[in-house]
């Protein structure tokens, strides 16, 4: 039996979040993420990567034979990125040159070549492209919070070089939350990505418990109703 489209976005948002519970794709989130810009265009890239790899292994999965499965993927998906990098090379240019070498390896990004082993080539059409959207969406939400965190706790900012994405008319979307402020170069600097993410992995595993304990009191309180009533 396979997934229901709920369960399917529920793992790729929360349950099964590629970056804080698989722990995926950590070299360029935790690289590229000094500013919520920077986090949100190669968030982008890798939902519009993960949801077009996942459609067409989907499509050609009866085709494929088992042996050579994994080459025709990793094809599949360097052909996409391809596509997306010279893209972005066009219509995001400065964008593209910040974000440097970190477009190309998303074709190594291991969570999109297991989505599409583990899910696109035993799924049909629409269960994968909602699962690459879900766990590109997912992933694109990680990257823009611990982007929009470094980058306050690093500049004081928040949505700084805009434009890059958004063009000229959004150079005054800036916002400054502290006149004068130096900066913390921890924030800025690699050792600053991983405080911020075991931070939200943390804040992640407090929910969860928190609803897993919600959950248990529920059927309890229901009996006891029920006794009650009775």
């Amino acid at each position: 039996m396979g997934s229901s489209y709920r369960t399917i976005i529920r793992d790729g948002l929360w349950t099964n979040n590629a970056g804080l519970v698989q722990l995926l794709g950590l070299c360029p989130l935790l690289a590229v993420t000094g500013t919520l810009i920077n986090g949100l265009g190669l968030g982008l890239a890798t939902t519009a990567t993960l949801t077009a790899s996942n459609l067409t292994v989907s499509l050609i999965r009866k085709l494929v034979r088992p042996e050579v499965r994994i080459p025709v993927f990793v094809l599949v998906i360097a052909s996409i990125v391809t596509v997306i990098e010279l893209s972005m090379n066009a219509f995001f240019h400065e964008l593209y040159k910040v974000l440097g070498i970190f477009i190309p390896l998303i074709v190594t990004n291991c969570a999109i070549i297991g989505r599409a082993e583990a899910f696109a080539s035993k799924q049909p059409v629409g269960k994968a492209l909602v699962d690459g959207l879900s766990m590109g969406i997912g992933f694109t939400l990680l990257l823009v919070t611990l982007g929009a965190l470094r980058e306050i706790t690093g500049h004081g900012t928040l949505f700084a070089q805009a434009h890059m994405m958004f063009g000229e008319a959004a150079r005054g979307m800036t916002i400054t939350f502290f006149d004068g402020y130096h900066g913390m170069l921890l924030a800025v600097l690699p050792p600053g990505a991983f405080i911020g993410l075991g931070l939200l992995i943390a804040l992640k595993n407090v929910i969860d418990r928190r609803l897993e304990q919600r959950a248990a009191r529920a059927p309890a309180m229901s009996g006891g109703l029920a006794e009650t009533t009775g």
